[in-house]
């Protein structure tokens, strides 16, 4: 008689298991911690955005934790051929999170242009960085290999430091980020530790809140992007959701199965599916079959445009008073404002500098 051997737990990676103990303190304790996340103003936020990190603002939210949204605004001067588009971007961003649950009375808001307190801190945190340092980060580099620029400002390289500069205004002590964002995390954590050793204790050290959410490609079968024209925009209407996923890449089988190695763009859109009706993936391929991709699509647009109906409802109210919408973002500015200003004191003190 043979004796069945139980599967081995899968092995967590140090920046995993760390993220799964901060997961459960939360849970315990939501109150004691300070979450910093945010977007650039760059375009619409799609699809990506609203599995990958959008929905879990809102739960921590919910959760009872302290979140701060940044929307930054200043990190666009990497980008000159979208600053011209800023306010129509920066109410597009306020627009897609009052409408996703965003709740001005329990998260905070604001913009890097308002909070001059905040960017201040970039200077004393570059002077704990090496440029070496700062041109290694893989954003960095992601973001010159794509840059539709002739030659890349300094600006570029101090992004790093900027975003440290974001998190630590506020002692942000929790920063969902998915993997390929850990080096920002751990690069903060290095200034702060870097600045408490030098000038004494300011700064927590920030942890990563790694995302559980699987990767969602565009509809090239590259990485979903707003600056690469292959997203699904959540502002989107559902007939242009349907032209989007229509034109989606996907493969020359017919038999839909999800098999995300060798299948990338069909497992995909199955993914996407299984997302919005709240499924197994494994179980949406199966139903689909001998379907082809065009019953894939049919079924991922009927999906998406379900779970989004109401969020495209709520957006279209909220866009018909921009006066409103354009006042959260002011009193979110003010209570950022006033933090920024507390921590900038604190660190004039540790440094002996003052006005």
């Amino acid at each position: 008689m043979t004796t069945a051997v139980p599967a081995s737990a899968p092995v967590l990676t140090p920046a995993e298991r760390r993220s799964a103990e901060l997961e459960q303190q939360l849970n315990r304790d939501p109150g004691r911690f300070r979450v910093l996340t945010g977007d650039r103003p760059t375009g619409r936020l799609h699809l990506g955005h609203y599995f990958g990190t959008l929905r879990n603002r809102v739960r921590l939210q919910d959760l009872g934790v302290d979140v701060f949204v940044l929307i930054a605004d200043y990190q666009v001067l990497t980008d000159r051929d979208t600053a011209d588009r800023l306010q129509e971007y920066t109410d597009g961003l306020l627009l897609d999170y009052l409408a996703l649950g965003i709740d001005p009375a329990r998260s905070t808001v604001f913009t890097h242009s308002a909070v001059p307190a905040l960017n201040q801190l970039l200077l004393p945190f570059l002077s704990l960085v090496s440029v070496a340092e700062l041109g290694r980060n893989p954003t960095v580099k992601d973001e010159i290999a794509h840059s539709r620029q002739s030659a890349v400002s300094g600006l570029m390289y101090t992004y790093p430091a900027h975003q440290a500069a974001d998190i630590l205004f506020c002692k942000g002590d929790v920063v969902p980020v998915g993997q390929d964002q850990l080096p920002h995390v751990e690069l903060t954590r290095t200034i702060a530790r870097r600045f408490n050793e030098r000038y004494g204790q300011v700064f927590p050290e920030p942890a990563a809140l790694l995302s559980a959410a699987p990767l969602l490609l565009g509809t090239d079968g590259g990485k979903m992007s707003k600056s690469r024209g292959n997203s699904v925009p959540l502002g989107a209407t559902a007939d242009e959701t349907a032209r989007l996923i229509k034109g989606a890449t996907t493969d020359a089988d017919r038999h839909i199965t999800y098999d995300p190695e060798h299948r990338p763009g069909v497992s995909s859109l199955v993914l996407l599916a299984a997302l919005c009706l709240e499924r197994d993936p494994h179980e949406v391929a199966a139903e689909i079959g001998d379907g082809g991709s065009a019953a894939l699509k049919r079924t991922v647009t009927e999906a998406v445009n379900a779970h989004l109906a109401p969020v495209r409802a709520r957006r279209a109210e909220y866009a018909a008073d921009l006066t409103y919408v354009r006042s959260v973002l002011r009193e979110g500015n003010e209570r950022a404002n006033a933090v920024a200003e507390r921590t900038l004191g604190e660190v004039r003190e540790a440094m002996g500098t003052f006005r």
